[in-house]
């Protein structure tokens, strides 16, 4: 790729002025009454050629608009920036390759690391007429099963990389049978000559029987499988731009910002973001996830405010990283993040104590603490669902531990011994909907009473691939009950809080079943764990997460975020079992004391004794592709081992 002179300077604050169609081209697809129409002819790629010509109309082809780290071979890191045309035509050259060796809806994996190549890969797939499948580099450790799995699944003939990552792909097939071997294409080598041959694609086979563009597929998602072979996500056109739309609002971006990110981009959270902010033709700046995890201070440093320009600021990070920011990357003196507007903290529960450790260093430094926002999304709702925006954020509750193992909210004092805390997830990006369900009989709960988080939008996913059954468990479910009117808080819609879409009485079919636990009360939405991950001993409910944060308080011996609770099966009830990784520098000799005082902690906060407790090396514990402690793999190991 050929790219604009840069080096590792500062952004200067002429090179972030807002595309100036953005704000205008969206809004017109929201009516008066809040709900969004989207021409049926509309695509991804249609529109993100669309605000490209009109941005270009406005004179914004200079404009920077990606910009990438590499600290591959410099202790500060080497910075490469990209223009908007120079994004644009590269888009172009891959759709135009691809158009070149693939039908119209073929699937396109992109087996790479973070880098522009992975964003114009997907994006130039878009292009092109194919479904991209966004996946990572083979040499990504511990994830070799998942990656076969879903090759197999997806049946991708193509697949896009890097010259960086080609010879490890290579390797990667090489075992597979000559005809059968994908074509592996280099983004990086594709001649952006090849732009100028570029056409629209053709209409391509549609994910839910009609001939509507903004209907067919947009790209998989797959899920992480932590007990099936994986999944893949179906998300239409219509998913995505609906809940680019919800993003947008919700979010209230100033202009002119940059968006910082080091999430995997083979992560849904990664990707979306990526192609939301390429779409508008906004600044991002990003970096390798093992950048940031060999050193967060890097992290800190590019979101930290440059010079004398307010710049607004905004992230998205998973919640260890909070921790991980606090411990390892402390500010220096005279670093600014008041530039910081927001950063969107999702991915997997978010804790009181992380959250307090990292406001409590950078609020020194003029971080406003009201910049944190829990937020709650899944693959399934394209993205985002949730995140507060009444201005009470971070927002957090404690609840008594006994009364939610029976299914009810019971506020209590933070300080009660019996006290469990869970972060708010604030409100439902509109418009959508979203209600409580008891999973074993489809009835609407009340606020107060913890079930199945449900929810219905043209942001949900069309279902999964080739997989009737589990779609249906999943995608259309059917309300059986449904509350009275207005006994839900937030089921009216009328206020700009709700978590309806403002169009009055929910319907009661087409929802989707989250397979999350969630209880609303006072206008916010709490998660309080995984329907599956639920540890179920004597009849009483225990989460996971919960038993988690025990162990860890329990003894210095474990190392953080590395802990796994599950059941397994015993004669006559469920039995706790316990695996959790040693602190990096704990000694094995001191494992039977630390194995007694979590016993002793788990038996006094949950009233459960755990069967088993096991300490082991650190990162033993599988983790599932984006980072998250794997429970049910974890769970099957033990109990293949048992066998």
């Amino acid at each position: 790729m050929v790219d604009s002179a840069t080096d590792s300077s500062p952004t200067d604050s002429e090179d972030l002025q807002e595309p100036m169609n953005a704000h205008a081209a969206l809004g017109r697809f929201f009516a008066p009454d809040g709900s969004v129409h989207i021409p049926p002819q509309l695509t991804l790629a249609g529109l993100a050629e669309a605000l490209y010509q009109a941005d270009i109309a406005d004179g914004g082809g200079d404009r920077k608009v990606l910009r990438v780290w590499d600290y591959s071979g410099s202790r500060d890191g080497e910075a490469r920036d990209l223009t908007r045309t120079e994004v644009n035509t590269h888009i172009k050259a891959v759709g135009a390759r691809l158009q070149q060796v693939a039908a119209p809806g073929e699937r396109v994996a992109i087996l790479a690391g973070n880098s522009a190549e992975y964003i114009i890969g997907f994006i130039g797939a878009l292009y092109g007429g194919c479904v991209p499948v966004p996946l990572y580099d083979p040499r990504e450790p511990g994830h070799g099963e998942h990656l076969r799995a879903v090759l197999a699944d997806s049946a991708a003939r193509i697949i896009l990389t890097t010259r960086a990552s080609a010879a490890a792909v290579r390797a990667y097939v090489a075992g597979e049978p000559a005809p059968l071997r994908p074509r592996i294409i280099a983004v990086d080598a594709v001649p952006t000559s090849l732009a100028a041959s570029y056409t629209p694609a053709a209409p391509a086979a549609s994910a839910t029987g009609t001939a509507a563009p903004v209907d067919q597929i947009a790209f998989l998602q797959y899920t992480s499988g932590s007990t099936r072979t994986p999944a893949g996500v179906v998300l239409t056109n219509r998913s995505i731009l609906t809940n680019v739309l919800q993003i947008f609002a919700a979010a209230r971006l100033e202009m002119p910002l940059r968006i910082v990110s080091w999430l995997p981009l083979h992560h849904d959270m990664g990707i979306i973001l990526a192609v939301f902010v390429q779409l508008l033709g906004l600044h991002l700046e990003m970096m390798s996830p093992r950048d940031f995890i060999q050193q967060p201070k890097r992290w800190v440093d590019q979101i930290a405010r440059r010079g004398e320009d307010d710049i607004a600021t905004y992230s998205v990070i998973p919640n260890f990283a909070l921790d991980l920011v606090a411990r390892y990357g402390a500010p220096e003196p005279g670093q600014d993040f008041s530039n910081i507007r927001k950063i969107i903290v999702g991915s997997e529960p978010v804790t009181k104590a992380a959250v307090e450790r990292f406001a409590g260093i950078f609020e020194a430094h003029g971080l406003r603490r009201s910049v944190l926002h829990p937020s709650y999304g899944l693959a399934e709702a394209s993205l985002l669902v949730t995140m507060p925006q009444d201005g009470t954020c971070p927002l957090f509750s404690s609840f008594d531990r006994e009364a939610l193992a029976d299914g009810r909210a019971v506020a209590v004092d933070p300080e009660n011994p019996a006290a469990v805390t869970f972060a708010s997830n604030g409100q439902v990006v509109r418009p959508q909907e979203l209600t409580i369900v008891d999973p074993d009989t489809a009835e609407e709960l009340p606020d107060g009473r913890v079930g199945e988080i449900w929810l219905r939008g043209d942001n949900a996913a069309a279902g999964y691939l080739d997989r009737p059954e589990d779609t249906a468990a999943t995608f259309g479910r059917t309300l059986t009950r449904r509350l009275a009117d207005g006994s839900r808080s937030l089921s009216s819609g009328t206020g700009p809080n709700s978590l309806s879409s403002g169009t009055g009485r929910m319907a009661s079919t087409g929802w989707v079943a989250t397979g999350d636990l969630g209880v609303i009360l006072s206008d916010q939405l709490y998660i309080t764990g995984r329907l599956k991950d639920l540890v179920v001993v004597a009849g009483r409910n225990h989460y996971p997460q919960d038993i988690e944060a025990t162990v860890e308080e329990a003894s210095a011996h474990v190392r953080p975020a590395s802990v796994a609770a599950f059941a397994v099966p015993a004669a006559s009830v469920e039995k706790l079992v316990i695996l959790a990784e040693r602190a990096d520098a704990a000694d094995p000799a001191g494992d039977a004391e630390a194995i007694d005082a979590i016993r002793a902690a788990v038996a006094r906060v949950h009233g459960v004794t755990p069967a088993d407790i096991r300490l082991s090396d650190p990162m033993t514990i599988a983790r599932s592709s984006s980072g998250k402690i794997a429970r049910r793999v974890n769970q099957k190991a033990y109990l293949e081992q048992q066998a």
